[in-house]
């Protein structure tokens, strides 16, 4: 059986998300033993959710609980909600931290970009965004921030996940810039051969 690692992109973004794909060359070429996964998500957080829980338990139930998780920005939300439930490592990019608290300025109609999929979000997907946080263990996380992040103040980041691995980067943006320096680091984090 081999390990599986879960790439979970952000808002109104797909697998087709720079980072995973970065990400996706990197594993095929050095890494060929892991299974590389990167859903298309709905655009509702619910749903999203669902989809991703199902993701999972599937790996686990496959991958003999080898299971690592790697999220963007709401993706690295989700992939806290995902850590907690199943125990399972974790490497957020300038990940959202409570959502809820500003998902208000999304409420309403959306088109994504990437998918052509007309979507809408309203107060239900608000609370179900809130009643989804969980706090972070200590030891679970590698949490990478840049300063210059014009979507989320990583300064939140760095205060939720208080007692985690932190690498706050000056400049930068929401995407993340130069990612790909930190690719092996990233795979190596959830040292597969230790059974996690």
């Amino acid at each position: 059986m081999t390990a599986a690692l879960i790439y979970i992109h952000g808002f109104i973004s797909s697998p087709q998300s720079h980072k995973a794909q970065q990400l996706a060359r990197y594993v095929a070429e050095h890494h060929p033993e892991i299974s590389y996964f990167v859903p298309s998500l709905a655009n509702t957080p619910g749903e999203a959710a669902q989809q991703l829980d199902e993701l999972v338990q599937h790996c686990l139930q496959h991958h003999a609980g080898s299971v690592g998780l790697i999220g963007s920005s709401l993706g690295g939300f989700l992939a806290t909600v995902l850590a907690e439930r199943y125990s399972l490592p974790a490497v957020l990019i300038n990940p959202a931290v409570e959502p809820h608290n500003f998902a208000g300025h999304f409420l309403g109609a959306h088109h994504n970009p990437y998918t052509g999929v007309d979507f809408s979000l309203d107060q239900a997907d608000i609370d179900h965004l809130r009643n989804m946080v969980s706090a972070p263990a200590k030891g679970r996380y590698w949490v990478l921030v840049q300063e210059g992040d014009e979507v989320l103040d990583y300064r939140l980041a760095k205060e939720f996940y208080r007692g985690c691995d932190i690498s706050v980067e000056t400049g930068g943006d929401h995407s993340f810039q130069q990612f790909e320096r930190h690719l092996p680091a990233v795979v190596d984090f959830y040292a597969w051969g230790s059974g996690l």
